[in-house]
């Protein structure tokens, strides 16, 4: 089992700057990959950025080249600088991470934590 407690939500203006922490418990040792989603009202939860136990970081959406996760990470905690945020960035933030077994893959959600982009 894992625990995943994101902090660091909150206000921020647009060009301002916010980073997300996400602290794991539990089974660390096992984490494959952690990673950041987000989503908005009435859309799907999309992958902002993820990072395996290979350094292999994956940036598929508009956060590339904007949010960079730090590949110097402890196993137990993950964060997420937000560097110039924009409004499109406003969502509740949710970080994920996946155990891997021979026989099953285990995926882990934190309670998410809200961001607002805005002057």
């Amino acid at each position: 089992q894992l625990q995943l407690v994101e902090s660091g939500g909150g206000e921020v203006r647009p060009g301002g700057s916010l980073t997300l922490s996400c602290v794991a418990s539990g089974k660390t040792a096992d984490i494959y990959s952690m990673a950041w989603y987000r989503q908005t009202p009435g859309k799907q939860r999309e992958l902002v950025a993820s990072i395996n136990r290979d350094r292999y970081i994956n940036y598929p959406g508009s956060a590339r080249g904007r949010f960079t996760i730090p590949t110097d990470i402890a196993w137990n905690t993950v964060y997420l600088p937000m560097d110039s945020p924009r409004p499109e960035d406003t969502a509740v933030y949710y970080c994920h991470g996946r155990i891997l077994t021979v026989v099953a893959t285990y995926d882990y959600w934190g309670q998410g934590a809200q961001v607002t982009v805005s002057t």
